[in-house]
Order: structure tokens, then sequence, then C-alpha cells
């Protein structure tokens, strides 16, 4: 028997992309709010993401719960959501003409305990936008709820010349890793 599978988040993106590769899930919010323990910041996601699963899979036994955590780094420095516009302007500048990572933790939990918890990295370049267009995109408000202030899957696509990696994980759910951890947890 297959067990539960519970989305330990309330991004829309993550949802969209699990109901479109045919996954069966219900939504339970972790609300955890830990503070990563790593002195390296491009293990916070992974970090973020096992204690997100965790806190969900304490509460629902048998379940095989998904846990996601991703943030942008430029120069090896995470960049989070912006919590006003001109944050948002602020990063999206620092971005304009430079590659940057992006890095998302996956992780699986299962009756209170880690099962598997990894990361996926993606490099993007941003186009050398003009201050208008960024401006623009910061005025549409897409931005805020985003790591790094843009959307590859909305207007900020038009800030990208191109991508290294898998566009999924930009987005916020790196598809093919996670279908590979859900089947190793599935036949282990």
């Amino acid at each position: 028997m297959i067990p539960e599978i519970i989305l330990a988040s309330g991004s829309p993106r993550r949802r969209e992309i699990l109901s479109q590769i045919g996954i069966k899930f219900r939504i339970v919010v972790s609300g955890d709010d830990e503070k990563p323990t790593s002195k390296n910041p491009l293990d916070f996601p992974k970090e973020n993401a096992a204690a997100k699963a965790l806190a969900v899979s304490k509460k629902e036994p048998g379940a095989l719960v998904l846990g996601f955590d991703t943030l942008v780094f430029l120069d090896g420095e995470p960049l989070g959501k912006p919590k006003t516009p001109e944050k948002a302007l602020e990063m999206l500048l620092k971005l304009n003409g430079k590659g940057h990572k992006v890095i998302t933790g996956v992780a699986i939990a299962k009756n209170g305990q880690v099962v598997d918890a990894q990361q996926e990295e993606t490099e993007v370049f941003f186009r050398n936008n003009s201050l208008q267009e960024l401006k623009d995109y910061v005025d549409s408000k897409d931005p805020m709820d985003k790591a790094g202030a843009y959307g590859i899957q909305t207007m900020g696509a038009r800030l990208i010349s191109r991508i290294n990696g898998c566009y999924y994980n930009v987005v916020g759910l790196p598809v093919a890793r996670t279908l590979d951890m859900l089947d190793l947890c599935l036949k282990g």
C-alpha cells in the first residue's frame, strides 16, 4: 500500500507542479520557523526543508511528508524574499547582468524522522536589463513573494538570459530529484 503523501508547503507553485506530474497529495503547512544551524549558508535550503517535513511528520504518522525550501544565492550570500518594493529593486539590481545559484532543499519525513534530505542547484543568468525594466517588474508586484525577488515562471522570465540545470528547481520543486527520492522511499 502506498502511503499518503503530504506537501508541507502552502506554495501555489509547488502545488501546481506536484499536480502537473500526477502526484496525489494533501497540504499541511508546517508553520516551522526554525533557523538553520549550519555554518554554511549553502546548506540552509536542505536544513529548512528537513525542518518543515519533520514538523508535519510528527503530527501525521504513516504519511510521507515532502518539505521544500528554495533560496537564491549571489556570491554565496542568500537572498530571501523582499519585504518591500525597494528591497525587491535592490535585489534585482544586484542580480542584473550576473549569474547566481538557486538551491532547493528537498526532504522526505515519515513517522517523525527525516528519511532523506538532498538539494538541487541551478545556475541562472540575468540579462542586462534596463533600470526601467526592473522598476516595471517591481511595479507588477510579482517579485514580492519570491526568493531573489523574481519568478522564472511569470513575468520574471523576461529578466533571464539562460539557465544551467533544472527549470523546475528555480520554480521551487526539482521534479526529477523529488521523483527519484520518492521512488527510493517507496521501494525501501
